[in-house]
């Protein structure tokens, strides 16, 4: 069946349905990762948002569970321009399209998709809607742009209960603002005792459960709705390690008196190169965020800027002067993507180990 992606300005994009059998609004963007489809499809820092694969052809090693980074994705679409008709993968437990109808999650294949990423890369991030007709084109045009389509996004995907993922060593104290599960992978595989808490979660009640440390996990969405979760840093960073990805990057630089801004269309992809200042060295990153820190803003007293992107100068790791907390904006975890920054999650560790080891000679 034919299906369409009506943009905000008036766009009409036409190509054919697969997934789901519904219509959607989104904020559309793009991903320029060549592989990790379902990483990224099930990634909760898409949620509300439409997204455009650059690669030409996904779907070609089908989906298996040990992939999701998320079991209730809130990515509202998917276009590609091709879906693999025959994947083939021994781990391979169903198909990309079986996958998303189950999610109930539409998808759009056979446009130009390099048209419309340029038209996103050239004018900005655009909303718009998946839809089987194009009758009302006009009309739909003109409610997009009156929607704030991802307004209060991390109160929907943030867990609603704690939860804890079982270790026996350090006691880390996770803060959902969206977590993908390779987050906890890393945590669990340094053996760590975790407890995830809503994004609600206050420094009363973080520091009651007396955490060797403390992860502000990725999100999606405007980090200015997370004013509370930034006054609860303010509090929770003067007592335990702290350790911030993405969202929680920009919480932790709110939290210290910088400022954020909407970039024109974001970061998102495996193939980032974030320069270290201290030692120089490159590494490639996975990202996905449409905001960032504002390098005017940062107090300088507070804290020092500890890596850079490479392409756009984009304020990429944070390290505060006085307490042991430090935030990066691309994802370590690396699901999917390059491992070559995994070893934060060891400094994050040494970091609690040294506290600790400060506190038991004080």
């Amino acid at each position: 069946m034919k299906r369409y992606l009506i943009l905000e300005d008036g766009s009409i994009y036409e190509g054919e349905d697969f997934g789901a059998d519904c219509e959607s609004s989104g904020e559309v963007v793009f991903t320029t990762g060549m592989t990790g489809y379902q990483e990224a499809i099930t990634d909760q820092s898409y949620a509300d948002q439409i997204l455009v694969f650059t690669n030409p052809l996904i779907g070609n090693y089908g989906i298996t569970l040990a992939d999701y980074e998320s079991l209730e994705p809130q990515i509202k679409g998917v276009i590609c321009h091709q879906v693999a008709r025959h994947p083939d993968n021994w781990r391979m437990q169903t198909t990309l399209p079986k996958f998303l109808k189950q999610l109930n999650i539409p998808g759009l294949q056979g446009i130009d998709t390099r048209e419309l990423v340029k038209k996103l890369r050239i004018h900005g991030t655009l909303k718009g809607r998946i839809t089987d007709s194009k009758e009302n084109a006009v009309s739909i045009a003109q409610e997009l742009k009156q929607r704030n389509i991802t307004q209060g996004v991390i109160s929907r995907v943030s867990t609603k209960n704690s939860y804890p993922v079982p270790g026996s060593k350090r006691n880390i104290v996770v803060v959902d603002f969206g977590i993908k599960h390779g987050i906890l992978r890393e945590l669990a595989e340094r053996d760590c005792n975790c407890i995830v808490l809503p994004y609600t979660a206050t420094a009363e009640e973080i520091l009651n459960l007396n955490p060797d440390g403390v992860l502000l996990s990725n999100g999606p969405g405007n980090p200015e709705e997370m004013l509370m979760a930034a006054k609860m840093v303010q509090e929770v960073e003067k007592h335990v390690p702290l350790f911030g990805i993405c969202m929680g990057h920009q919480v932790f630089a709110l939290a210290n008196g910088a400022s954020t801004y909407k970039m024109k269309f974001g970061h998102r992809g495996f193939n980032h190169p974030v320069r270290e200042i201290a030692t120089g060295n490159i590494g490639f990153t996975s990202q996905n965020h449409g905001y960032a820190v504002d390098p005017k803003s940062i107090n300088k007293e507070n804290l020092m800027i500890t890596h850079v992107e490479v392409n756009d100068g984009t304020v990429e790791g944070l390290r505060h002067k006085k307490y042991p907390a430090f935030s990066v904006q691309f994802h370590p975890d690396a699901t999917p993507g390059p491992h070559d920054e995994d070893s934060l999650f060891d400094d994050f560790m040494s970091m609690i180990d040294q506290r600790k080891e400060e506190e038991r000679h004080a």
